[in-house]
């Protein structure tokens, strides 16, 4: 997931995949703390979550992930992008410059990673992955004629 800044579209998974987990966006200007009950709806975000989405975005207000330090206005700046945690692959953010002291959000989970689970994951769409599957069979019938 890295790149050399995070873009919007990375920082809405980013958030997308730590819901999936329980945690929240905090909001302590406004004593508010975010997690939609849904984050998908087929193959995309819900409602809700779009929702949720287009208020941090537009909110005057600093908001950051629960357990971290960086807002997430700052995190769709230059100064940091999105990498792949080591212990538990989930994405977290890194400043691209100077010295980091960023700690992965999966810290403060103990039953994390936890192998046994899926991992956290991006919206599917379920008939283009199915199509894809079904090119493949295809393709591997055809080249055993």
């Amino acid at each position: 997931m890295s790149m050399n800044m995070a873009s919007e579209e990375q920082v809405k998974h980013y958030l997308a995949h730590w819901f999936q987990l329980g945690k929240k966006v905090l909001l302590p200007k406004h004593q508010q703390a975010l997690c939609p009950s849904k984050i998908f709806e087929g193959n995309s975000y819900s409602s809700e979550f779009e929702s949720f989405w287009q208020y941090i975005l537009t909110t005057d207000a600093d908001c950051y992930l629960e357990g971290t330090e960086q807002t997430i206005q700052e995190l769709l700046s230059p100064q940091w992008e999105l990498i792949d945690c080591a212990r538990c692959r989930m994405p977290f953010p890194i400043t691209t410059a100077g010295i980091s002291s960023t700690c992965c959000p999966c810290f403060d989970l103990p039953s994390w990673p936890n192998n046994e689970l899926p991992l956290p994951r991006f919206p599917i769409d379920n008939c283009a992955h199915l199509e894809s599957i079904r090119q493949r069979l295809v393709l591997g019938n055809s080249e055993d004629n």
